[in-house]
């Protein structure tokens, strides 16, 4: 997963960033500093096992951890925004807070997968 350690956004996005992820990482306990960074990468068949929603992007390292894996984070810098974001505090927040809460209730509800190493 990408950390955006270099950020070009405005203050109040950093800051609502800043909460949410705190929030988010607070609750989830998952350990990733940054999980709107767009950089991802993962095994794509347990990523196709996963239950789907709208924003998982967010939630994807709580995701994988539930799974059994363990979830690395990188610095990242990420350029200068070019157009006007469609996102706003307003139309991410209670969509995220509903998100998380769902989350929550996955992790807890679910144990993670057992991996069987094959023998040599």
């Amino acid at each position: 997963m990408g950390n955006r350690t270099t950020r070009r956004d405005t203050p109040l996005r950093r800051l609502s960033s800043r909460v949410a992820n705190g929030v988010r990482g607070g609750l989830l306990r998952d350990g990733t500093p940054d999980t709107g960074c767009g950089i991802k990468v993962f095994d794509r068949a347990v990523f196709m096992d996963m239950p789907r929603f709208d924003h998982m992007h967010r939630f994807m390292p709580a995701l994988f951890q539930r799974e059994g894996y363990e979830v690395v984070s990188v610095r990242s810098i990420t350029r200068a925004d070019r157009g006007k974001s469609k996102y706003g505090l307003h139309n991410r927040l209670w969509v995220g807070i509903v998100d998380l809460f769902g989350v929550m209730w996955l992790i807890r509800r679910s144990s993670p997968r057992v991996r069987i190493e094959e023998e040599s």
